[in-house]
């Protein structure tokens, strides 16, 4: 493969987004501000900014700034050390505004190819003179020109597009893995919502039980009826043993042991949880655990957040895994209610009830866990919470699979990327 040495401005335009004011940042309106978050610089490409809820933008906007699908935007701040030089393209027309965060890049026809750009901005060429030249402060920045003024070495037009092509094949299967993903989860709490809030469970002759005219009485405890011949308990009577967590060490040293720690920030994805050193062994989750995040939040964001802990979780972060103690970790007494409680601590996170359960001390707030626990809810029978746990855990073994069949996916793309570039391997996506 021949590669021609170029200034990356002769390839493409680079243009810094708009200026948007504070005053108009909303949690609900017509247009998203991309902002840092939608940057996965770990895993590369787009995703939700789950960090803040004033996401949207509602005062007025350049045309010029409103983005459209497939537009490639790299960071112009490097708010985590990786960040400078990672890319993403616009998932949707007409929903995103480009900030002053972000840089468009537009190809010039005939140049350079579209998918060939995203991943060469993101490779190591372009990423270490990035970084070399960006501004040392407290966030290091770069801009438009210091982009443009990179060297890049590029084969032709036709070549270009074989290596884009091939490495947005394996792009869009690690999508679709993360797609089947959120479908499965989406599929959990529709069934928990079917089965143990409409209580349409399957009846004796499998059909809806309340929609088949199955019983109901009126429970004064919980204010609502439920299904006769339930139950109620407190929420703390399925707990076995709370485990508070242990943040361990930073380095190696006698009688530790490496873990990894899911801190308030991992709750959400539990990958790559950071490394610490701790020596108790009763310190460590188990499969079905369910951890709780209990200081941290914010003003818009209530503690209480919680975690499922699936085989998987704990296979793909190095087979022991703990806890930091701003968490805490329950194991139930019967690990076949673990589904049925995590969608119920799920339910009552996500309709606001963990605001009223929130103290503060030195500016952190702290979840009320043991009063929480107390509350009283439907004690579900132990078929049907049988039954539920069986559906459940086939779903998460299939994510669990789509995540490590993602790692993989990744790494290949991470080590094929540079040898690609650089013209140390020449395929043909023709061939059988």
């Amino acid at each position: 493969m021949n590669l021609k040495e170029y200034r990356l401005g002769d390839l493409i335009e680079v243009t810094r987004g708009a200026s948007l004011a504070g005053d108009y940042y909303a949690t609900d309106g017509k247009y998203k501000r991309i902002t840092l978050g939608n940057f996965n610089y770990k895993e590369g490409g787009f995703k939700d900014d789950t960090q803040k809820e004033d996401i949207y933008y509602t005062g007025k906007v350049d045309e010029r700034f409103i983005l459209h699908k497939g537009d490639i935007l790299t960071p112009l701040t490097e708010q985590a050390l990786g960040l400078l030089g990672s890319t993403i393209r616009i998932p949707e027309d007409d929903k995103y505004i480009q900030s002053q965060d972000a840089a468009l890049i537009t190809c010039k026809e005939g140049l350079l190819d579209p998918d060939f750009c995203y991943y060469l901005i993101s490779s190591a060429q372009v990423r270490n003179q990035l970084s070399a030249a960006a501004q040392q402060t407290k966030i290091r920045h770069t801009s438009p020109d210091k982009i443009k003024a990179c060297k890049v070495f590029i084969p032709d037009l036709a070549e270009q597009k074989k290596i884009g092509q091939l490495l947005r094949l394996i792009e869009e299967k690690i999508s679709l893995n993360k797609q089947i993903n959120q479908n499965l989860e989406a599929l959990a709490k529709q069934l928990y919502d079917y089965w143990f809030v409409q209580f349409d469970f399957p009846d004796e002759n499998g059909k809806p039980y309340k929609s088949s005219g199955g019983a109901m009485v009126y429970n004064e405890q919980l204010k609502r009826e439920i299904p006769k011949g339930w139950n109620i308990c407190q929420l703390n009577e399925y707990i076995l043993s709370d485990n508070t967590g242990d943040w361990g060490k930073d380095a190696i040293s006698d009688g530790y042991f490496e873990v990894g720690c899911i801190r308030g920030a991992d709750i959400l994805s539990l990958i790559d949880l950071p490394k610490r050193y701790i020596k108790n062994k009763e310190k460590l989750l188990s499969e079905h655990d369910i951890v709780i995040e209990v200081s941290g939040g914010s003003p818009s964001q209530a503690t209480g957040r919680c975690a499922y802990i699936s085989k998987g979780v704990i296979e793909r972060n190095g087979s022991r895994i703990t806890c930091s103690n701003f968490c805490h970790a329950f194991t139930l007494k019967d690990y076949r209610k673990s589904t049925y409680f995590y969608y119920t601590w799920q339910l009552l996170y996500n309709s606001g009830n963990m605001f009223n359960y929130e103290g503060k001390t030195s500016g952190i707030k702290n979840f009320m866990t043991e009063m929480f626990l107390k509350n009283y809810w439907i004690d579900v029978p132990q078929k049907l919470a049988n039954d539920f746990f069986e559906k459940v855990f086939v779903w998460y073994a299939m994510r669990d699979a789509n995540i490590t069949g993602n790692s993989s996916l990744i790494k290949q793309r991470n080590e094929l990327l540079p040898l690609l570039m650089n013209g140390q391997v020449n395929f043909d996506l023709s061939a059988d």
